[in-house]
């Protein structure tokens, strides 16, 4: 694999092009016209652009990607996520074209690309799930009769989803017929299926991932796991590695499903799986995500193992050089995700220009971002701007390395959500390690941080007035009472 296409941009594409080009592996950047001028285009050794900048006129268009591919004699394409990173077709396409793709297989993509497809797959491997049922409907009634079954409250999810999107939780069974309606329209319009399945509310969860590997030899290993639950809108902005509540007792418990989970549908390459941890500590298969993930650099910090790099190998057709046992975590890592998002609006997006854009820096800070100063966040795409990540000794030494790289990243021009991630890595449910999905429900709003900022002004003023009282004693010259120069001067 001599030249590889990254079918992405932004920063997901810069990082895939920093290892391949460490692997001595030439790299071919896509683009849309908005993105002509992007870091990640300059960086490639070649460039081609795919047409305007809505996404479905540009990194959407996998027919067009493989054809420019072919064209440059492309080894291997590597789709980042999202995007085509999880569409079936787009890697049959590229397989049947003569290309690897660096991902797992068609065939694992639409098994677990379906969430009741998924679940079926891994019955027979008896990993724990979720109760509810095992078919998509759209039919009101027969989701009062399995509401009825299961108890309330219920969760209802589209079937061809992911990203919060056909999520709806009913609390009782007069919302039932409302929330199915909005689950089915917001599932149609998003994934082009209406259908939705139903399964029991898990309260007060935690979203645990375990990270695994897979080569094409029968070897998988687990990576070991990521605390996901600090989300917004379902979506998540801050993940750690490990779990603060994981025993290791729990932890192989997981890496061991997850595993069996991977093999359930012969997969290859980096995926995660996803499990949600009751208030008990047990734990439900979610679904698997067939893709490496936004949060991947937490894995990589404390196993010190490139994904990028396994995901090429593997789709070399390389063995994995390591086993099970020899997999360890050093260290804690944290990461937050820098949205172009207001917190203090309901963390609504805020487009607008990197007036000022300066990285923090250290060691064990990490940065990887697809943006420079000057540029312009584009409407088209998500608005994340950068994964600024941490790694410490212990979980205490993370966090406090993350929270004085926050105050180094300086932005302007837009709203961030550094704010937001200052407040979560100073607040006492998150670094006692006692909280769940809902801590932006039950912890955070706009006047929290204003009162939080306030109290910080107020002490540094008082710091302030505490330096310049104790400089001004320092300084204030004596009294002097008389001189014998002026004594003179007033008897001549």
């Amino acid at each position: 694999m001599k030249k590889i296409l990254i079918a992405n941009r932004g920063e997901i594409a810069q990082r895939v092009i920093r290892t391949a080009k460490r692997m001595g592996i030439k790299t071919v950047a896509v683009y849309s016209e908005v993105d002509r001028n992007a870091p990640h285009v300059r960086l490639a050794d070649e460039a081609v652009c795919l047409g305007p900048a809505p996404s479905n006129q540009s990194y959407l268009l996998g027919e067009t990607i493989i054809k420019k591919a072919k064209e440059l004699g492309v080894d291997g394409i590597h789709p980042g996520y999202g995007f085509l990173s999880e569409n079936a077709e787009f890697a049959k396409q590229v397989t049947d074209a003569g290309i690897a793709f660096i991902g797992p297989s068609p065939h694992s993509i639409r098994i677990m690309g379906s969430k009741l497809a998924a679940k079926d797959a891994v019955k027979a491997y008896d990993i724990p799930m979720v109760p509810g049922i095992d078919e998509a409907i759209t039919d009101v009634a027969l989701a009062n009769e399995i509401g009825a079954r299961i108890g309330y409250p219920i969760l209802i999810k589209a079937s061809a989803g992911g990203g919060g999107k056909g999520m709806r939780v009913v609390e009782k069974e007069s919302e039932l017929e409302e929330q199915m309606k909005r689950a089915i329209s917001e599932a149609t319009s998003a994934f082009g299926d209406g259908s939705v399945f139903i399964e029991k509310y898990v309260s007060s969860p935690r979203h645990i991932e375990i990270q695994v590997l897979a080569d094409n030899h029968g070897n998988t290993v687990h990576l070991f796991e990521r605390e996901c639950s600090i989300q917004r809108r379902h979506q998540k902005v801050v993940e750690e590695a490990p779990s603060a509540v994981l025993t290791p007792a729990l932890r192989n418990e997981m890496g061991a499903a997850a595993v069996k989970v991977a093999q359930s549908c012969e997969y290859s390459g980096a995926g995660t799986v996803e499990f949600l941890l009751d208030h008990e500590h047990n734990f439900y298969f979610l679904e698997m995500n067939t893709r490496l993930q936004v949060e991947h650099p937490v894995t990589e910090m404390i196993t010190g193992i490139d994904l990028v790099e396994q995901q090429i190998r593997i789709a070399r057709d390389e063995h994995l050089s390591f086993a099970q046992n020899d997999l360890s975590i050093n260290g804690h890592a944290v990461e937050l995700r820098v949205y172009a998002e207001d917190p203090m609006n309901q963390f609504l997006p805020s487009i607008g220009t990197l007036e000022r854009y300066t990285r923090p820096t250290g060691p064990n800070v990490r940065v990887d971002d697809g943006y420079e100063e000057g540029m312009e966040i584009p409407i088209y795409y998500d608005p994340m701007i950068a994964k600024l990540i941490t790694h410490g000794s212990t979980r205490e030494e993370a966090i406090q390395k993350m929270k004085i790289a926050i105050r180094q990243y300086k932005i302007e021009g837009l709203e961030t959500t550094l704010p937001f991630g200052d407040f979560v890595f100073d607040h006492p449910a998150f670094t006692s390690g006692d909280f769940d999905t809902h801590f932006v429900k039950d912890h955070f709003s706009p006047e929290k941080i204003q009162q939080k900022n306030k109290a910080e002004d107020e002490q540094a003023a008082k710091a302030a007035l505490y330096f310049y009282l104790k400089q001004k004693e320092i300084l204030t010259p004596l009294k002097v009472q008389g001189s014998a120069w002026a004594h003179r001067k007033h008897k001549t």
